[in-house]
Formats: structure tokens, C-alpha cells, sequence
């Protein structure tokens, strides 16, 4: 059980020891973003945009940086609206990747333990055939149990058209 942990704490060490230094940096970035004080942070400096655009010329008499419509907050807020929309599409890029790798490998695990299994309900089958002192049957159930499940048929049966649904016709 410890081995077990173990060994998904070092496919989690490997898949973070292939990120470089810009991949960490983006990591970093989409993390500290994705916390409640950025929203804070942002209204505030909106905020503070506009006041002091609006305020500062009728108190001091200078001249205004960014009149309304405010031209520069809304060129400064649509830059890094993409900005942010790109870091965590990185982000998620990699998270993806990394998801699929462990798909890829909880598939693996699976039809090895569904192979080992099979075998076992052979080997017990047989077993019981052999055994003088149990009555030997047909178990049509652990018959069908002791083959494999075939990994094409059924990527096949699930692709296929559903029972009672009309089969799709070629084109778009």
C-alpha cells in the first residue's frame, strides 16, 4: 500500500520536474491569479483609475491623464484580460496533458488487472473441474468471464449508435 503511494508520488515528481522555468513561471502566475484578492485587487485599481481622473483635476487644477471613457484603463484592462486568458490556457494545456497521462495509465493498470482476472476465474474453473469431491457444471457466466475484454470491440460498441437510435449517415 505504501509502495502504491509512493509510486503516484513519483509519477507526480516526474511530471513536475519536466516543467521549465517559463512553464513554473506560468504556474506561479495562474495561481496567484486565481485568488479572491486579485478581484480586490483589480476593483481597486479600477477604481482608483477613475477617481483620480474625475477628481484630481477639480481639486488641483491638473490636467486629466485618461478622460472619460477612459481610453487607457480600457485598453489596459482588455490587455490583460488576454494576458490572463493565456496563462491559464497554458496552465490548462498542461493540466490536460498531465490528466491524460494518468488516464492513459489508469487504462493500462486496468486491463491488467482485468487480464489477471480473467485468468484467475480459469484457473478456479479449472480447478473445480478437476476437484473429484465437487460437481462438475456448466457456468456459461464464468465461461464468458475467463476471456479478456478486447479493448477494440469495445472502443467499437461504444462509438457505435445506441439501441433504438437510427445509424448515422456519412457527411457533416
Amino acid at each position: 500500500m505504501l509502495q502504491d503511494v509512493e509510486s503516484v508520488a513519483s509519477i507526480r515528481a516526474r511530471a513536475e520536474q519536466r516543467l521549465d522555468r517559463h512553464q513554473r513561471m506560468m504556474e506561479v502566475l495562474t495561481a496567484a491569479l486565481g485568488r479572491p484578492r486579485t478581484v480586490y485587487v483589480t476593483l481597486s485599481i479600477v477604481a482608483g483609475w477613475v477617481a483620480f481622473n474625475l477628481v484630481t483635476p477639480k481639486l488641483f487644477g491638473w490636467q486629466r491623464i485618461d478622460p472619460p471613457p477612459f481610453f487607457w484603463l480600457q485598453g489596459m484592462v482588455a490587455l490583460s484580460a488576454l494576458l490572463m486568458t493565456t496563462l491559464v490556457l497554458i496552465t490548462a494545456n498542461r493540466q490536460t496533458r498531465n490528466a491524460e497521462d494518468r488516464s492513459h495509465l489508469d487504462l493500462q493498470v486496468n486491463l491488467l488487472a482485468e487480464h489477471k482476472v480473467a485468468k484467475l476465474i480459469a484457473l478456479v474453473e479449472e480447478l473445480r473441474r478437476d476437484l473429484p469431491m465437487v460437481r462438475d457444471r456448466i457456468d456459461r457466466e464464468a465461461d464468458a468471464m475467463q476471456e479478456a475484454v478486447d479493448p477494440n470491440a469495445m472502443i467499437e460498441a461504444l462509438e457505435g449508435p445506441l439501441e433504438g437510435e437510427p445509424p448515422s449517415r456519412g457527411g457533416g
